[in-house]
């Protein structure tokens, strides 16, 4: 089975929200840890990873 495109011209189209919303949570897991409140910081990454994906998804659509 070949998973490739059969045209290759065609681009592929990645859904960014999902790629943000793990480096969100990472990046507040870190935060988290250093400001010693594990939930606001895994809150607060995740959702500023929604708003960037959200954002770069809706501006690759654009395009």
């Amino acid at each position: 089975m070949n998973n490739e495109p059969k045209d290759p011209k065609m681009k592929k189209n990645t859904d960014q929200i999902g790629l943000w919303l793990v480096l969100g949570a990472g990046i507040g897991v870190s935060l988290g840890i250093l400001f010693d409140n594990l939930a606001v910081g895994i809150s607060m990454g995740a959702a500023l990873g929604l708003i960037f994906g959200a954002a770069l998804s809706h501006k690759n659509k654009k395009e």
